[in-house]
C-alpha cells in the first residue's frame, strides 16, 4: 500500500487561505454602503369611520335586566 504524500498540503491550505482572503476582500471593497438615511415624514391620513362618529353602547347577556 503506498503512503500518502502529505509535504504539499501545507502550501496548498496557506495558498487556498489567502486566495480566499483576498478575494472576500476586493469584493467587500466593491460593495456600495449606503450612508445614514434619514426617516421619511409621512402625512397620517385620518380616517372617519362610522362609529366614530356615533355613540354606542355594547350591552353584554350578563348585564341585561333579568325577567
Amino acid at each position: 500500500m503506498p503512503q500518502l504524500n502529505t509535504s504539499t498540503w501545507s502550501i496548498t491550505i496557506l495558498s487556498m487561505i489567502i486566495t480566499l482572503f483576498i478575494i472576500f476582500q476586493l469584493k467587500i471593497s466593491k460593495h456600495c454602503y449606503y450612508t445614514n438615511p434619514e426617516p421619511l415624514v409621512t402625512k397620517t391620513q385620518e380616517h372617519k369611520n362610522p362609529w366614530e362618529t356615533k355613540w354606542t353602547k355594547i350591552y353584554l347577556p350578563l348585564s341585561l335586566p333579568q325577567h
